[in-house]
């Protein structure tokens, strides 16, 4: 079953990449991993670096794919940002956190999904 699920996010990453490109996101990184937890997408963006979550559902039983990002997820999120823009000499650049939600009803993206409290 880890597999099968392993399998279904990687294709759920490679549908929100290539959506990611046609709108206009130039990715620096993919599957990011830091000592606070992995970013799925790393791009590039209207003058901001975005930090991207991908979560995909196949129904709506719990929710859309967008309720499956909880506050323990954005901590690790935004740490592993910092680590990354420390990392990378980016911390005077912009940066928000964008969610691509892949469900039964389509595909979204939320730009700006959480800030940083």
């Amino acid at each position: 079953m880890i597999d099968g699920k392993r399998k279904e996010g990687k294709e759920g990453e490679e549908r929100a990449v290539k959506i990611l490109k046609a709108e206009g996101y130039r990715i620096l990184e993919r599957n990011y991993t830091s000592p606070f937890g992995e970013i799925d997408i790393i791009a590039e963006e209207g003058g901001y670096i975005v930090f991207v979550e991908v979560k995909k559902r196949n129904s709506q039983r719990f929710g859309g794919p967008l309720h499956s990002i909880n506050e323990i997820k954005k901590r690790h999120m935004i740490r592993s940002a910092q680590f990354y823009l420390k990392e990378n000499r980016g911390s005077n650049k912009k940066a928000r956190f964008d969610v691509v939600g892949i469900g039964s009803d389509g595909v979204k993206i939320v730009k700006n999904a959480f800030a940083v409290e």
